[in-house]
């Protein structure tokens, strides 16, 4: 098992800034890929963004390319998402999810095995 708990969400204007953590924790040796998604009201989940947590290797959404940059803590099993220049349409509860994929990016939620309980972000404009 592995328990994944996210944080850093909330309110900020158009054009602010937030940095989300993932923390995992449990079978973590089992980790290959880690990503973040968001899911809108009434939408689907979304790929945001994933890394291979062992290489390095980053994907991004063509929405959030060049504002968005994700990246890791190997020591502290953490991910981060550090996301710039927030539009209102980034707003969503955003989830950081594990797939046992690796080699590529993995961009279909269903790939992912374990996902955390969510961080609200709202953007205002």
């Amino acid at each position: 098992q592995v328990q994944l708990v996210e944080s850093g969400g909330g309110l900020v204007q158009a054009g602010g800034s937030l940095r989300l953590s993932c923390a995992a924790s449990g079978r973590t040796f089992s980790l290959y890929t880690m990503g973040w998604f968001r899911q809108g009201p009434g939408k689907e989940r979304e790929f945001v963004a994933c890394m291979d947590v062992s290489g390095g290797r980053t994907y991004y959404a063509d929405s959030v390319k060049g504002r968005f940059t994700i990246s890791r803590d190997n020591a502290k099993n953490t991910v981060y998402l550090q996301m710039n220049g927030l539009k209102p349409e980034d707003t969503a509860v955003y989830y950081c999810g594990v797939s046992n994929i690796h080699g590529g990016g993995v961009y279909d939620p269903r790939w992912y095995g374990y996902w955390g309980q969510g961080t609200q972000v709202t953007v205002s404009s």
